[in-house]
C-alpha cells in the first residue's frame, strides 16, 4: 500500500509539473483573448478531453508499440530522459517552445485540438512520462496512472476556467516563477530517467 501511494504522488509530482497548468493557463488566456465565455468553456472542455484521451490511449498501448518498434525498456527511459531534461531545461531558460508562440490567432474552436490539446497538454513530454510510469509494471499501476492524469485534465480544466481571475490577482511575474520551478523539477525528473536507464542496461538493477 505504501509502494502505490509513493508511486501516486511520484506520478501527480511528474504529471504536475510536465503539464504545468499555471503556466499553460498564460497561453490559454492568450489563445481564446476576446472570445466569449461560451466559446472558451468549449474550447477548454474539448482540449482536456482529447488531451486526455490522447494519453490514456498511449498508456494502455504503451507495450504494444515497444513490442511493435521493438523499443527496449533502458533505450526509452534514456532517450525519454533526455527529451525531458531539455524541456525542463528551457522552461529554466525562460525559452517558450515555437508551437505556443503564436501571433494573430483567430479564436476558431479548432485550437482546442491543435496547439492546445497537442502538443501544449498533451505533448511528447507528457506522453513520454505517462508511458515511463507504465513500461513493466502491473495493471493496478497503469489504472492509477490513467485516474492521476484524469485528475489532472480536471485541475486543467478548472484552471483554464479561472484563468482570467488567477491571472488578475497573482499576476505574469509570479506565474513566471512558478514556471521555473516547475522547469527544475521536470529537469530533475528527466536525469532521474537517464540515470535509471542506464542502470537497468548494465543489470544494476532489474526491470
Amino acid at each position: 500500500m505504501d509502494n502505490l501511494l509513493t508511486f501516486s504522488i511520484t506520478v501527480f509530482t511528474a504529471f504536475f509539473a510536465i503539464t504545468n497548468p499555471i503556466s499553460n493557463m498564460t497561453v490559454f488566456v492568450s489563445l481564446t483573448q476576446g472570445a466569449d465565455k461560451k466559446t472558451k468553456h468549449d474550447i477548454n472542455k474539448r482540449s482536456n478531453i482529447i488531451a486526455f484521451i490522447i494519453v490514456a490511449v498511449f498508456v494502455l498501448l504503451g507495450k504494444y508499440i515497444f513490442e511493435l518498434f521493438n523499443i527496449s525498456i533502458p533505450a526509452f527511459k534514456i532517450t525519454g530522459g533526455i527529451l525531458i531534461f531539455f524541456i525542463g531545461f528551457d522552461m529554466l531558460q525562460s525559452k517558450q517552445s515555437n508551437v505556443k508562440t503564436l501571433d494573430n490567432v483567430h479564436v476558431d474552436e479548432n485550437i482546442a485540438v491543435s496547439p492546445l490539446a497537442i502538443p501544449i497538454l498533451a505533448g511528447p513530454g507528457t506522453i513520454v512520462t505517462a508511458m515511463n510510469f507504465v513500461s513493466n509494471v502491473e495493471t493496478i499501476h497503469i489504472i492509477l496512472v490513467i485516474l492521476i492524469f484524469g485528475s489532472m485534465s480536471l485541475l486543467t480544466y478548472f484552471t483554464f476556467r479561472l484563468s482570467d481571475l488567477i491571472v488578475k490577482i497573482v499576476g505574469h511575474n509570479v506565474i513566471s516563477v512558478i514556471g521555473k520551478i516547475m522547469g527544475l523539477i521536470i529537469a530533475i525528473i528527466g536525469t532521474g530517467m537517464i540515470i535509471q536507464g542506464i542502470k537497468i542496461s548494465f543489470n544494476l538493477i532489474s526491470v
